[in-house]
C-alpha cells in the first residue's frame, strides 16, 4: 500500500532500506538518522520506543577518534589533539543526547580515554599497558576532554501523562 501511494507521488521504496519490522518483545529493532530504535519493556511503562546510537554510528566516531590520535600524530602535541577531537565530541553528543544514550556515552568516554592516554604513551616513549595507572580521569579532566557522560536528555513517549 505504501508503495502505491508513494509511485502516485513519483517516488519509489527501496527494497534494501525498507521493510517491516517486529517491535514486540525481544524484536530486533531498526536503525533509522544513526539511532537504533528498539521497543523495550520497563518497570514504569509498556512497550516503550527507546533509541541510541546505532552501531554504524558508534564505528563512524571510533574511526575519527583513531585517526585524530593516529601512531603517525604523534608529533603533536596531546593538547592539540584534544583540541581537534573537542569539536567531534560535542557535535556527536548534540545530536545523539536525546534519547537513551547514556551507556553509549560511557563506552565513548571510556575509549577516548585509552586512545588518549595510549597516544601520550606513544609520544612520551613510555612502554607497557598501564596507562589507567599512570593516565586517570584527573588528567583527562586537565586536559579539558569533553565528556559525553552527563550529557544525555532523555525523552519518553509518556512525558505528557
Amino acid at each position: 500500500m505504501a508503495a502505491r501511494v508513494l509511485e502516485q507521488l513519483g517516488m519509489r521504496l527501496h527494497p534494501e532500506k525498507s521493510g517491516i519490522t517486529c517491535l514486540t518483545r525481544g524484536g530486533q529493532g531498526f536503525d533509522f538518522l544513526g539511532f537504533h530504535h528498539r521497543k523495550m519493556e520497563s518497570w514504569k511503562w509498556r512497550g516503550n520506543l527507546q533509541r541510541w546510537p546505532s552501531a554504524r554510528a558508534m564505528w563512524v566516531l571510533r574511526d575519527k577518534i583513531r585517526a585524530a590520535t593516529a601512531r603517525s600524530k604523534t608529533e603533536r602535541s596531546v593538547s592539540a589533539v584534544v583540541a581537534d577531537l573537542n569539536p567531534v565530541l560535542r557535535g556527536w553528543a548534540a545530536y545523539f543526547r536525546n534519547g537513551n544514550s547514556g551507556r553509549k556515552f560511557n563506552a565513548v568516554d571510556g575509549y577516548v580515554h585509552e586512545r588518549l592516554a595510549t597516544f601520550a604513551s606513544r609520544k612520551h616513549r613510555l612502554r607497557g599497558r598501564n596507562w589507567t595507572t599512570r593516565f586517570t580521569y584527573g588528567w583527562i579532566t586537565r586536559l579539558g576532554v569533553y565528556r559525553l557522560t552527563g550529557n544525555v536528555h532523555t525523552v519518553t513517549a509518556h512525558a505528557s501523562r
